[in-house]
């Protein structure tokens, strides 16, 4: 089935870095789009950035240009978040999501989370 699986999450303080990494199985990893999203207490689930199957990256929002980035390894089947110089206001669960694609069929899927927590 499809699966995805998050890691790298933790407690670090202002200024450090992270890297989240999100193994995938169960679809065609090398041509599915995927994301990253975090969810803060109580806001709504955000993307963060977003990767399409052949590398080209886009980062949703300006506040993690620059500081984060996404990357992928499709002989692994994991994509990667990269976050460097994190704030306190990056604390959140960060999950993985892909736009997962089979043969004759596509399904949005997400991870369990990994919580990122960034003391000031």
């Amino acid at each position: 089935q499809v699966q995805l699986v998050e890691s790298g999450g933790g407690l670090v303080q202002a200024g450090g870095s992270l890297r989240l990494s999100c193994a995938a199985s169960g679809f065609i990893f090398s041509i599915s789009t995927m994301a990253w999203y975090r969810q803060a207490p109580g806001k709504q689930r955000e993307l963060v950035a977003s990767i399409a199957g052949g590398g080209t990256a886009n980062y949703a929002d300006d506040s993690v240009k620059g500081r984060f980035t996404i990357s992928r390894d499709n002989a692994k089947n994991t994509v990667f978040l990269q976050m460097n110089s994190l704030k306190a206001d990056d604390t959140a669960v960060y999950f993985c999501n892909a736009d997962a694609l089979r043969v004759g069929d596509r399904r949005p899927t997400w991870g369990q989370g990994t919580q990122v927590t960034v003391s000031s």
